[in-house]
């Protein structure tokens, strides 16, 4: 076999698809792949699919309409986070300046690692509850 699949993008289910873009757009400083972007003139928004791509056009993420999502309840067993994102920044400083514009943006934390000496790390949920980390690699 000489070729393989590869991956496109990671998509994340949600609730509120429109939202959770905005969300990572923001924090991640990516744009809308073309024909994606808000509605314009007041015109319903019923995006139930979004991608946001990178400054070079490569898809990085995708969100997909659900009708229900149970939030994970990580570090409880509860319901398995089953995928998480991991983020990285170069400093301290850096680990701190995007642990508060993901709060702003609403995330939560739900782990503070950032005294740890060899890996200052944050672990987030997402408006719609997917964790993700945000860590000094």
């Amino acid at each position: 076999m000489g070729s393989y699949p590869r991956i496109l993008q990671t998509a994340l289910d949600t609730t509120d698809v429109r939202g959770l873009a905005e969300f990572y757009r923001v924090l991640l400083g990516l744009r809308y792949r073309p024909g994606d972007d808000r509605p314009e003139g007041g015109a319903a928004d019923d995006a139930d699919w979004l991608v946001l791509v990178d400054d070079d056009g490569l898809r990085r993420l995708a969100f997909q309409q659900v009708d229900e999502l149970a939030p994970s309840t990580w570090p409880r067993p509860e319901v398995p986070q089953q995928l998480h994102l991991d983020l990285t920044v170069e400093d301290v400083e850096a680990l701190e300046e995007h642990r508060d514009r993901a709060l702003a943006l609403g995330a939560r934390i739900l782990l503070d690692r950032s005294a740890d000496e060899e890996e200052p790390l944050y672990v987030f949920a997402d408006p719609s509850g997917h964790p993700f980390c945000i860590f000094v690699g």
